[in-house]
């Protein structure tokens, strides 16, 4: 008995060199735990470039239902919205179709050759994201080509806040529904033009 207590004795190890191995252990699970951590997020990282991205669908024109803030169509299905610029007038006729669009009775790249005025009268169109939505029908008269451009996208612009009250915002934030007030000044009399004056001579 005396001998196996002593040998006991010899085997048993300090405190301190068990304090130490424990806290070696406790190192190496934390740095195996910090070995694994990378790996797993390398995983996931894999496991999302692996997914497909969804495809973009192109942008077309929407038709809402109609939704009119006053009277609604007549009897033929329109919506109608008058428009004007200088001394030009446009009666503005639309409804739901494929995006056919007449000025007197003639398609819109016939009647306004320049691009500029082609772009005055489809921009409300666009700014509503309804091309090749509507068939519109305009009748404009007076003025040149500049004034009738003005007045058929003012005209496009209400008969477009007719069919549906929800682009009433979109069309008064690009400045579509305000009438452009701005004619030619009248000539004075006594002089050469709306400001221009007969040259002076003192002699």
């Amino acid at each position: 008995m005396a001998k196996s207590e002593t040998e006991k004795k010899k085997t048993k190890k300090p405190k301190a060199e068990q304090a130490t191995e424990e806290v070696e252990q406790v190192k190496a699970e934390e740095q195996a735990a910090a070995e694994e951590q990378p790996k797993a997020d390398e995983s996931v990282k894999t496991v999302k470039q692996t997914v497909p991205a969804e495809p973009q669908m192109p942008k077309i024109g929407i038709l809402p239902g109609p939704n009119p803030a006053g009277k609604g169509p007549d009897k033929g299905g329109f919506y109608w919205g008058t428009g004007r610029r200088k001394r030009s007038v446009a009666r503005v006729r639309i409804r739901p179709g494929s995006g056919e669009m007449l000025v007197n009775k003639r398609k819109v790249e016939d009647y306004f050759p320049a691009a500029q005025d082609r772009q005055a009268v489809c921009s409300p169109i666009e700014a509503v994201n309804a091309h090749k939505v509507f068939d519109i029908f305009v009748n404009v008269r007076g003025g040149g080509m500049t004034g009738q451009a003005g007045a058929t996208m003012l005209g496009v612009a209400r008969a477009l806040k007719g069919y549906n009250e929800d682009y009433l915002q979109k069309l008064r934030d690009g400045g579509y529904l305000t009438r452009d007030g701005r004619m030619v000044e009248r000539k004075k009399p006594g002089q050469r033009g709306a400001r221009r004056r007969f040259q002076f001579s003192k002699r």
